[in-house]
């Protein structure tokens, strides 16, 4: 487990230090996460320790995301203090890039626990950063529907991903909502309209729009927002590459083909395995979402694998030319036709 601990937790420590005291840790911030973290997946793979749960280190995590995300809105919104432009712009991108591709995969991981406590904190994580409606349509549509087309977070062959992103935005609140909405009907008693997960999400990320803008003013809510939109940002390219263009073939009855280990991408490099709590071995967790994610299993035989690491692949995601270029021909070998 140390190494994932040192993988996650690393740039929060510089993140933190950065908003309070600004210098070399802005800079330091975002090397740990992005540059740092190629180079370590280039070294000799190294298989973490693993535990039983992971679940200590998933709580401290959850411990660390709150206050960090006051901690950036804060040196983000204020004009007082040791921080620069520059210092601000490199603080912007760290925790959009921590909140987005850690907290996620840490929220993850947590609102797929079969304990109340750590599904609500996990749910608590998405709707700080304005997004909690994924917790619906991610366990009611995606891990229902994942590689079809009823399932706005899996996207097509072809489908850049700013047309994907755009598309998932509008359509991944109403696919929860409609999943939850179905879910709710099927109750035997009518259930009390403030019980709705929607009201906690809204009305949660409302609260705390509100509580920012009265304690940090509007450039703190720009912050607060901007933050967010990036975190939210790289959980989406996150989806798209995990399932990008690979489709389960429909049965005669209508319904898709079991999920499989052929219908999901996964890049298994040690280091951002570790930081992402082991999230890029997705195939293995769609079989098995309640699987720790210290257990997850990449077996390249049977299960679709990248060419490259899950950040890096979410860079060239962003230029689609260059995506399809390097993608199309792979997901024509691992998919079968219907």
């Amino acid at each position: 487990m140390l190494w994932y601990a040192i993988a996650s937790l690393t740039p929060a420590v510089l993140l933190a230090l950065a908003c309070l005291w600004g210098g070399p840790f802005p800079l330091l911030a975002v090397v740990s996460i992005t540059v740092f973290v190629f180079f370590m997946d280039k070294l000799p793979r190294v298989q973490p320790v693993t535990a039983k749960t992971g679940r200590g280190l998933s709580l401290t995590l959850a411990a660390v995301h709150f206050p960090l995300l006051a901690l950036g809105i804060w040196a983000l919104g204020t004009s007082s203090g040791p921080l620069g432009l520059i210092d601000k712009l490199l603080i912007f991108t760290g925790l959009g890039l921590y909140f987005g591709q850690v907290s996620n995969s840490n929220a993850h991981e947590l609102i797929h626990a079969s304990a109340y406590l750590p599904r609500r904190v996990g749910t608590a994580i998405y709707i700080s950063l304005l997004h909690g409606h994924h917790v619906s349509a991610h366990l009611r549509v995606h891990h229902v529907f994942a590689a079809t087309d009823a399932d706005p977070n899996s996207a097509r062959k072809g489908e850049g991903f700013w047309v994907y992103a755009l598309r998932v935005l509008r359509g991944e609140f109403t696919a929860g909502w409609r999943a939850e909405q179905t879910h709710r009907a099927r109750a035997v008693q009518s259930l009390p309209v403030w019980t709705h997960p929607y009201a906690a999400y809204v009305f949660g990320a409302g609260a705390l729009l509100v509580l920012t803008f009265w304690l940090v003013g509007p450039v703190g809510l720009v912050a607060y927002l901007a933050i967010a939109l990036y975190a939210q940002m790289q959980l989406l390219l996150s989806d798209y590459v995990q399932h990008y263009g690979l489709r389960r073939r429909i049965e005669v009855n209508g319904k898709p083909e079991p999920i499989g280990p052929q219908h999901s991408w996964n890049a298994p490099k040690w280091y951002s395995s570790a930081m992402m709590l082991n999230a890029p071995r997705h195939s293995d967790h769609h079989m098995r979402p309640a699987r720790a994610f210290p257990a997850l299993e990449v077996t390249p035989d049977t299960m679709p694998v990248l060419p490259h690491s899950l950040p890096v692949m979410a860079v060239l995601a962003l230029i689609p030319p260059l995506w399809r270029r390097v993608m199309d021909r792979r997901v024509a070998r691992w998919q079968k036709p219907a």
